[in-house]
């Protein structure tokens, strides 16, 4: 595989793009062309279509990049043509006729629970008290507390989305795991990853690592664009 130098980045539930802001910094001093996708979270479809407004922006392959429920759309959407190389930030990574919801519906024993409010008009919300602690507990303290306070509502019917036909069982995928998950247990994203066949890389560190630890994120995307295994 040739390098490929259009990275799109896809964010997941109860938080937008900007959080992508130090992945992107890197990529960017490194002579990538990157995109953020700012998808609705509100249903599969929508934020599928919205991943493949931008990918249809480049003229050239894309490595594809989703967090957490990211990892669902990149699924969906990396079948576009335009998709060379998919990757997998502590993300759920369906089969065919899987969501996240069905991922989520067993926990393995002893998993941490995200603190999961009840929903609201159709919406989900995070604990705001305990969201640091679940979601981004390695990351500064203002900053996960701002993250909590600009929570993006997560609609249930993209948890409900069910994917089609996934884009890792016909491109190559790579799979960053994160040992203190505590809203994705490790024991399922080493599941999806060796199911998925990914390239696996492995920290430590918060369902945030996105934030927290830019570098591992963006040299695990490198190594996608490089097609280095």
């Amino acid at each position: 595989m040739s390098q490929i130098n259009n990275v799109v980045l896809v964010h997941g539930g109860f938080v937008d793009g900007a959080g992508w802001k130090g992945v992107y910094d890197i990529l960017k001093k490194d002579g990538y062309s990157v995109s953020i996708v700012q998808n609705p979270t509100i249903s599969l479809a929508g934020d599928v279509s919205a991943t493949n407004l931008i990918i249809d922006g480049h003229a050239d392959p894309v490595v594809l990049v989703g967090h957490s429920y990211g990892g669902a759309v990149i699924t969906e959407a990396g079948r576009n043509p335009k998709v060379a190389a998919l990757v997998y930030i502590t993300a759920f990574a369906p089969d065919n006729g899987e969501s996240v919801n069905s991922l989520i519906a067993n926990p393995p024993p002893g998993a941490p629970v995200p603190p999961i409010l009840p929903p609201r008009n159709g919406f989900l919300f995070l604990d705001k008290d305990k969201f640091p602690a679940s979601f981004a507990g390695d990351v500064d303290h203002g900053v996960a507390a701002f993250m909590a306070d600009s929570q993006v509502p997560w609609g249930i019917d993209a948890l409900a989305g069910a994917i089609t036909e996934p884009a890792w069982k016909s491109k190559p995928s790579w799979y960053l795991q994160v040992r203190d998950d505590k809203m994705i247990p490790y024991p399922a994203q080493q599941f999806m990853a060796q199911r998925a066949g990914a390239t696996v890389a492995e920290v430590p560190g918060s369902h945030a690592i996105y934030v927290s630890n830019p570098k591992a994120v963006a040299a695990l995307i490198v190594r996608a664009a490089t097609g280095t295994e």
